[in-house]
This record gives C-alpha cells, structure tokens and sequence, in this order.
C-alpha cells in the first residue's frame, strides 16, 4: 500500500502543474514565437519537456512518491489499455465531442484552428500531444493522484476527484468533458491492473488515434 494523500494536497499539486502549464505557454507566445520565428516549436516542446522534468523531480523529492513505471505491467494489462484507447476514441471523438461541439458556438472554427496547428509541424506537435502528456498527466493523475487518493478515501471517492481534476487540466468546455470520461476510464485501468505504463500506453494511443485521424484529410471529419 502506497503512500495516503489528502484532497487539499493534491488538488494543490495539480494546481502546480497547471501554473506550469501556464507558464511554458506564456513562453511561447511571449518569447519564442517573437525571438525565434523558425525554431519556436521545437524550443517550445523542449521547454514542455524540461517543465516536466523539473515538476516530477520536485514531486518525488517533497512526496517521496516514487516512479515505478514496471510495476503492474502485463501482457493481459496491455490488451485492455489497447482495448481503453479504441473505445474511448470511438466514444469520445466520434459519439460525443461531435454532439458538444454542435451544440457550443465556434467547435468548427477550432476546429480548422486545431488542424491548421498541427499541420505546420506535424513530428514536433505528435511528441508533445502523443509522448509527453500522456507521460506526465498519468503519472501525476492516475499514479500520484489517484494511488495516492484512493489510500486514504477508497477506490470510488478517489477515482471521481482524479477526474474532477484531470478534467479541469483542459482548457475548454469540450475538453472539459471528454477529459472528466476519458479520467474516468483511464482511472478504471488503472485501479484494475495498478501499472503506470499501461494507463500511459492508453492515453497515448487514444490520443495518437485522434491525432492521426486530424492529421489524414481520409479519415477527418468534413
């Protein structure tokens, strides 16, 4: 048995990741996109890159949580997180972010905004949507947070605040929602085979899916 986590002190670390993510996107659009025209995406996933590094090394070091990606992991466990990231993809992105989406003002414009971004540079935007978040919001969502939670609450409690949290990482109301689904089912893994890894290789699998999906004008929405 890990380690008992409070509510307060882990919503507070969430609340610390989600002021670095504040930061490294002020940073790009302050300093790298006006100093760095031609390499401010790839300074910007650099700079993700050592947030993330530096955040974690903290979190061990103040939490003593430790990082301990083989624990759990399984054959068995990788056939659900491949069986999490399709279904998800097929209940998220094609069932219910279209019947948000219609129903908010502007979805389409975003939309068009969003494939536009990618597109400009495809390899550095996958490294940071495909690897990077789903490396670090597992970790800290479902191996920190929710481990943590569910010592001192149980497994249901802590798997509902997880959520709750994780969805409030996403920036609007669309992500919002599908982010409080995907918490969920991605905390559901994880209360079911205990390994980070896996939870990790759904996350990014879910997210490569859509990704690819946006990317190939085949397989995108009209």
């Amino acid at each position: 048995m890990g380690k008992g986590l409070s509510v307060g002190e882990g919503a507070l670390w969430v609340l610390g990741w989600f002021g670095v993510m504040l930061l490294y996107t002020l940073l790009d659009v302050a300093v790298w996109r006006k100093i760095a025209h031609g390499h401010a995406r790839l300074l910007n996933v650099l700079s993700i890159a050592l947030c993330m590094g530096g955040f974690l090394s903290l979190l061990q070091t103040k939490t003593h949580f430790q990082i301990d990606l083989a624990k759990g992991a399984s054959l068995g466990g990788m056939l659900w997180a491949i069986g999490c990231a399709a279904a998800m993809y097929v209940l998220l992105d094609r069932c219910l972010d279209p019947v948000l989406e219609g129903l908010l003002p502007g979805s389409e414009e975003r939309y068009r905004e969003t494939l536009d971004h990618l597109r400009e540079a495809p390899v550095l935007t996958f490294i940071q949507v495909c690897i990077l978040a789903p490396v670090m919001e597992e970790i800290l969502m479902r191996g920190f947070l929710l481990g943590g939670l569910s010592v001192n609450y149980g497994s249901a409690v802590a798997l509902l605040i997880s959520s709750a949290l994780f969805a409030l990482l996403h920036f609007n109301m669309v992500q919002t929602l599908s982010a409080l689904c995907s918490g969920m089912a991605l905390g559901l893994l994880y209360l079911r085979t205990g390994s980070l890894i896996c939870c990790i290789a759904a996350h990014a699998g879910y997210n490569m899916i859509s990704y690819f999906t946006m990317i190939f004008p085949l397989f995108s929405r009209p």
